[in-house]
């Protein structure tokens, strides 16, 4: 007994000491803090889980999408980008991962980056007959236009975003307005989620663009409509995302992949954390609520991420081993 109690010592002591050096081995960590809010609230889960969990220094820096992958790409900094949209840098990106510079690691979000045509959950309910947006279209009267209940709506993006281009194309594809249908410009990010809250308010019915994951989203349940169609590429690049495409045809969105990307230089210094960067992910309906619990608080991308670490605690915990698992619990 004695033996097996020296040995069980010996080994924790061997374990501990091991860990001790794995949050040796991490040391700095800097992460791209993207401009947009679930990007944000990414950072500072990683921050939390990285400096407690593991012992690493973290640093935070401000990011965007194109400079922060050529700064990875060519200066090997940030080591961390948790929330990488990677469909705009692909064929860089592979190169990249190619000739040993980045390591692509987990997808961030489980479903990828979602856009597409939506309405209430509550109508999709009420009407189960309605699946894709054509169906939609053969009821004018369950969505009325804002300014003219007379007429019915589809809401577009905000002017300059380039969803605009390809709602209008697939409003035209769908001869959308020979169905009794206005595109209704929604002026910009807020009058787009106005209109969401307000139909909600009034439980009228809305049909227009919007993607996830997102706080609207969170708060307000909606069923994304099929196209009938799968996502024609070619098609898209040549018309659909195209200003005035003179003979758009029906097309759906495409899905964005959503990763986790890393220097090679950091797997190689903080290769203990490794394991968590290829696990860690989540889903578009969960970051919808931790950013919609956001919005109601005003909380910060640091208060967000706490939040979710506080709340979610079956999902995250998951990504980590115990011990680390309750280095962060203890923290928070």
């Amino acid at each position: 007994m004695k033996k097996l109690l020296a040995s069980t010592v010996l080994a924790a002591g061997l374990y501990a000491g091991a860990g001790t050096a794995q949050a040796a081995d991490c040391g700095s960590v800097s992460i791209a803090e993207m401009n947009w809010a679930s990007a944000g609230v990414a950072a500072y889960v990683d921050k939390i889980i990285l400096e407690n969990g593991y012992g690493c220094t973290v640093t935070l820096v401000t990011g965007d999408t194109m400079p922060t992958f050529t700064s990875m790409n060519e200066k090997g900094e940030p080591d961390v980008a948790p929330e990488f949209w990677v469909n705009s840098v692909r064929t860089s990106l592979d190169a990249a991962i190619a000739e040993g510079r980045l390591i692509q690691a987990a997808p961030l979000l489980s479903e990828g980056g979602v856009e597409g045509w939506w309405i209430p959950k509550f109508l999709a309910d009420a009407h189960p007959d309605i699946k894709s947006v054509q169906d939609a279209l053969k009821h004018p009267e369950l969505f009325p236009a804002p300014e003219d209940p007379s007429k019915a709506a589809v809401h577009n993006c905000p002017s300059g975003w380039n969803c605009q281009v390809s709602t209008a194309n697939l409003y035209n594809a769908l001869n959308a307005k020979d169905a009794g249908f206005d595109l209704v410009d929604t002026g910009s990010a807020a009058g787009l989620d106005g209109s969401i809250a307000n139909a909600f308010e009034k439980k009228t019915g809305w049909l227009g663009y919007y993607w996830a994951p997102t706080a609207i989203l969170g708060k307000y349940e909606m069923t994304k409509l099929s196209f009938g169609v799968e996502h024609d590429k070619k098609e898209w690049d040549a018309c659909t995302a195209i200003p005035d495409c003179p003979s758009p045809k029906v097309n759906a969105y495409p899905v964005s992949d959503v990763y986790t990307v890393v220097t090679k230089a950091f797997a190689d210094k903080a290769g203990v954390t490794m394991d968590y960067m290829k696990t860690r992910q989540w889903d578009n309906q969960t970051v919808g609520k931790v950013l919609a619990w956001m919005g109601d608080n005003q909380g910060t991308n640091e208060d967000a991420a706490k939040y979710f670490l506080e709340t979610y605690p079956e999902m995250w915990t998951k990504w980590v081993s115990p011990e680390v698992a309750e280095k962060v619990k203890a923290s928070l």
